[in-house]
């Protein structure tokens, strides 16, 4: 973003929110005038306000605050908190909506803005579209002076969103405890993640854990690359397992008994299978980029898949409309709706806690027992102005399994393999996704589609 005229042009909303690197794309003026739609579009309702710990969360923190009670909002303000302990608490105390202020996973220069309703879930699309108008418009509704409402400050921020997920999760185990390694990523996961280890009666072994906007430990996305210190340190500390979180908990990836990280849709199948050991038949929501792994488990235990497009709004949201209990994604989000239909590192942690201490067995078999696949990504160029005319032809492909075309385009091939292409929304190139249970035959299946892609571009290209 460059400008007020170029946001308006891609809109403010992106997958997850309003993010910008700070005081360029993302500046105090912007954050107060998108408040201040956002305070008129909630029509000055009480709303909860939260940030991570981002150098610049704080001081945007206050425009929020301010932004809101300006169009007449009684604003609860949380200070630093979990994005999704302060979803729960807007679905716990019955609020119309809150704001978090946080990157997520992005780099330290970066901040953002997410908007979430009643039920504790960020808005659907085309809700955001609606605070986007205001923004745009300039057709915020301020209040009479004298109706302005000061910030009410709150203390207590985790003990009921700790309670929950211990209900959620059975309670507290009787048979042992384990030993964690939590990496907080110098995050605000250090405020809750050890809480809930130590409420199941585990011990915890905190890294990271000192909340700092410079991210001086690891940069905040859990990818294995970011993890390599924690990997090496964590069998020498002789911890059961090792839970990484992201900038703001929303995620958590996991580390094994030997400090090899499992990547997210592992842990997701391993709590899948759990879920339907005790909710026979239930259906389980997963963006369309999720592994075969997941449509195998839950169809050897009597669950149905149902696919979204990708991004945790549309997971969030579809499980709301359907009344569906689990939902998750392959970057490490696990959403259980009884707790918050949100993503949730915390509650995550606590379900893992709970297959390893109940199995009997090291995190590292549990996964060796899922079945194996193969991923291979690629991608190309593609002009931003073609996209849709490439979309449209690729509906004409021959395909003998089943097809999804929710968002981009998904190809079953049998057996179990597939392929996903997808246009870009932010650069001028399609992605390309394969997965088979050996990696030669995921690599063919990219490098057939990417020919039969690169045809299709051509041809649309001369059609301009």
């Amino acid at each position: 973003m460059s400008g007020d005229a170029r946001l308006e042009e891609r809109k403010l909303f992106g997958t997850n929110g309003v993010r910008g690197v700070v005081n360029k794309e993302l500046t105090p003026e912007l954050i107060l005038k998108l408040s201040m739609a956002t305070g008129t579009y909630f029509k000055g309702a009480d709303l909860a306000v939260g940030c991570d710990g981002r150098l610049s969360s704080p001081i945007f923190q206050e425009i929020v605050c301010a932004g809101l009670a300006s169009a007449g909002c009684q604003v609860w303000n949380l200070g630093m908190i979990t994005t999704p302990a302060l979803q729960f608490l807007t679905k716990q105390w019955g609020l119309k909506g809150s704001v978090m202020v946080t990157a997520s996973h992005n780099p330290p220069e970066y901040n953002g803005m997410k908007v979430m309703g009643n039920s504790g879930v960020e808005l659907p699309h085309e809700e955001e579209l609606k605070i986007e108008h205001i923004f745009f418009q300039s057709k915020w509704n301020l209040c009479e002076w004298k109706r302005v409402k000061q910030p009410l400050s709150v203390a207590e921020k985790f003990d009921g969103y700790v309670s929950s997920i211990l209900k959620n999760v059975g309670g507290v185990p009787r048979n042992g405890t384990l030993k964690v390694l939590v990496d907080a990523a110098n995050g605000v996961s250090a405020l809750a993640t050890p809480l809930v280890v130590e409420k199941l009666g585990g011990r915890v072994i905190l890294v990271n854990g000192k909340i700092d906007g410079n991210f001086p430990g690891r940069l905040p996305e859990p990818t294995p690359q970011n993890l390599k210190e924690t990997s090496r340190i964590l069998p020498s500390l002789h911890a059961d397992f090792g839970v990484a979180h992201d900038g703001d908990g929303d995620r958590a990836m996991f580390l094994d008994e030997r400090g090899v990280v499992s990547w997210g849709d592992q842990t997701f199948a391993l709590v899948i299978r759990d879920f339907l050991e005790h909710y026979p038949g239930e259906k389980i929501v997963t963006p369309i980029s999720s592994s075969q792994m997941v449509e195998d488990i839950a169809e050897e235990y009597g669950g149905e898949i149902i696919y979204t497009p990708v991004g945790s709004v549309y997971v969030s949201n579809l499980m709301l409309k359907i009344n569906a209990k689990l939902g998750g994604e392959e970057n490490g989000g696990i959403f259980y709706a009884p707790h918050v239909a949100a993503r949730d590192g915390g509650i995550t942690t606590a379900m893992v806690y709970k297959i390893i201490l109940e199995s009997r067995k090291p995190l590292s078999k549990l996964i060796a027992e899922l079945p194996s696949y193969y991923l291979v990504k690629d991608k190309i160029p593609c002009p931003d102005s073609i996209k849709t005319a490439v979309t449209e032809e690729l509906h004409n492909l021959p395909r003998k399994g089943k097809v999804l075309d929710i968002d981009g385009i998904k190809v079953w091939i049998p057996p179990k393999s597939w392929i996903l292409i997808r246009p870009s929304g932010t650069e001028p190139i399609y992605r390309l996704m394969a997965e088979a249970p050996t990696k030669a035959k995921a690599m063919r299946i990219v490098n057939d589609y990417k020919a039969k892609l690169s045809k299709i571009i051509k041809s649309c290209q001369k059609n301009v």
